[in-house]
């Protein structure tokens, strides 16, 4: 496990060296529904042995299980009795979000929660969520709580991964804030909502709960967190002078606190013990742990006490950060085509074999590399990169829509809409010429005018998955 966990921070192993001797499956699946304790063990201590898809697979059925224990699954479910409805205001997401959500218990958080959304009149919102305005909500509060500026969390030095900030105390409720984030990341997980946030590798570890380990070591992580103090502490174990003399060091650390200077002793009366050559280790290793571990133990303890009411801990020992992080974020392998066109719905007229649609698929086949291709993910679902398990277990599903008018005009389908966009009226007019995709990120859904030429689509798909433009969420 210690090279596991070596190659899996730097990896120096080519690809599939730790599944070379494969598993036979079936007998082991067997043995793992029977819980047999050689199974159990395998999967808690080499869960590696087993491949990834095979394991993200039996997440999904753990989650499954889950849910059919408390009756948000199969037979027994009750899709209007075990709802949690939440009203919140459209300039007001994560208060509203926050005060309302807190209340649930886990078991209800883990149900279906409806969103309802005031406008900025005050006027609720046509419609009620099926799925899709959940997620847009989701992708809101995280969009805010995510962003360093909100300082609830911060990002790498010359990155854009994410952890905690240790000056999240400018929120007076930070702690109960990082707690529901938790859930909220947690429930996206649960329900296979697939959020593009990446993490910063040593804040996976211990979203894992794997920092108790005899083998971790927070220096080996402090390169994810801040690499010119992991470069800096490195040359100081190499230091061939005397480092008494030369660096007048001591076994404390200094924080910026919006603008005072706050010292931290790494042991008692640390400022007073000088580093010596013959310290210097622990000292190196001390100062790692404060800053990935001590100064920002709150936080942290509080977003994954949020995340493990909805993930069990015991669904996670069997991933690595970078797995946890494909299973919060999708998979980093290429757009499969083939693979989408097997789960998308076709509303307004548009059938798989509609002419649009098939200059669609065409395009995004054959002209888009494969950057453009996570553009165009990114353009209808928000995240560039496609569900770990395939196009089948993406939610909402994928969907592809007819539209006339612009999105403001638009009120939904009606039979002569249909008719029209089955029979191509209206394909040749000058709305259709002139109209860009957009896209209703909370639903997975794109809509697309009836446009007559395939170089017309092709010109229009790639200026908006580009620009962005026509992007809306609702």
């Amino acid at each position: 496990m210690l090279l596991y966990d070596r190659d899996c921070r730097r990896s120096f192993t080519p690809n599939g060296h730790w599944t070379d001797t494969p598993l036979p499956l079936s007998a082991f699946k067997g043995e793992l529904e029977k819980r047999r304790q050689r199974a159990t063990t395998l999967l808690r201590m080499m869960p590696h042995t087993l491949p990834y898809l095979e394991r993200a697979g039996l997440f999904r059925h753990l989650v499954k299980d889950d849910k059919q224990r408390l009756g948000l699954w199969g037979e027994e479910h009750d899709p209007f009795t075990q709802n949690v409805f939440i009203t919140v205001r459209r300039g007001s997401l994560l208060e509203d979000g926050f005060a309302q959500m807190s209340k649930c218990t886990p078991e209800q958080f883990k149900g279906t929660v409806r969103i309802k959304f005031v406008n900025e009149q005050g006027l609720e919102e046509a419609g009620i969520d099926q799925d899709g305005v959940f997620k847009e909500f989701l992708e809101e509060i995280i969009k805010q709580v995510f962003n360093p500026n909100f300082a609830l969390f911060k990002s790498v030095e010359g990155g854009d991964k994410v952890y905690p900030s240790s000056s999240s105390y400018i929120h007076p409720n930070h702690l109960e804030l990082f707690g529901f984030v938790g859930r909220l990341l947690g429930k996206a997980v649960y329900e296979g909502i697939v959020i593009e946030v990446p993490f910063a590798s040593f804040f996976l570890t211990q979203l894992l709960g794997r920092t108790h380990s005899f083998a971790y070591s927070s220096f080996d992580e402090l390169s994810s967190m801040d690499p010119e103090l992991y470069r800096r502490l490195s040359e100081l174990k190499r230091y061939d002078g005397d480092v008494e003399e030369d660096l007048c060091l001591t076994f404390a650390a200094d924080e910026d606190q919006l603008g005072t200077i706050v010292t931290h002793d790494l042991k008692p009366c640390g400022r007073l013990i000088p580093v010596t050559n013959s310290n210097r280790i622990s000292y190196i290793h001390l100062m790692a742990n404060f800053k990935l571990c001590t100064q920002i133990r709150k936080q942290t303890s509080a977003f994954c006490n949020g995340f493990r009411s909805v993930i069990h801990s015991d669904w996670l020992v069997m991933f690595s950060p970078p797995e946890l992080q494909r299973l919060i974020s999708g998979d980093n392998r290429p757009l499969d085509v083939a693979d989408l066109k097997k789960y998308v719905s076709y509303y307004g007229g548009f059938t798989p074999a509609h002419g649009v649609i098939r200059w669609l698929w065409d395009i995004v086949e054959k002209d888009l590399d494969d950057k453009e291709k996570g553009l165009f993910l990114k353009f209808v679902t928000s995240c560039s990169k496609p569900p770990v398990l395939g196009f089948a277990h993406l939610q909402p599903p994928f969907t592809i829509r007819l539209v006339e008018v612009s999105d403001a005009e638009d009120t939904g389908d009606s039979v002569g809409s249909v008719l029209r966009g089955v029979f191509g009226i209206g394909s040749g007019s000058r709305q259709s010429r002139d109209r860009l995709p957009t896209a209703s990120t909370c639903f997975n859904m794109l809509k697309l005018p009836n446009y007559s030429k395939k170089s017309v689509l092709r010109e229009k798909l790639r200026y908006a998955i580009n620009a962005n433009a026509g992007f809306e969420l609702s």
